[in-house]
């Protein structure tokens, strides 16, 4: 058997990265952010992310 044909371990699973309570914290700091900004191409990315992030809380 050669070493490529050997199987190997499965992976162990993910950790979460943020908590509930990090998104909730991460949405209010983007929207803090949104109000001082007069890039309309920034504000569009944020508003994307705002709404992405608050899909998950």
């Amino acid at each position: 058997m050669s070493d490529t044909d050997e199987k190997r371990p499965e992976p162990s699973r993910a950790r979460a990265l943020f908590s509930t309570a990090d998104f909730k914290l991460l949405r209010t700091a983007l929207a803090s952010h949104a109000k001082t900004t007069d890039d309309r191409e920034e504000l569009a990315k944020i508003n994307a992310l705002h709404h992405r992030l608050g899909t998950y809380s």
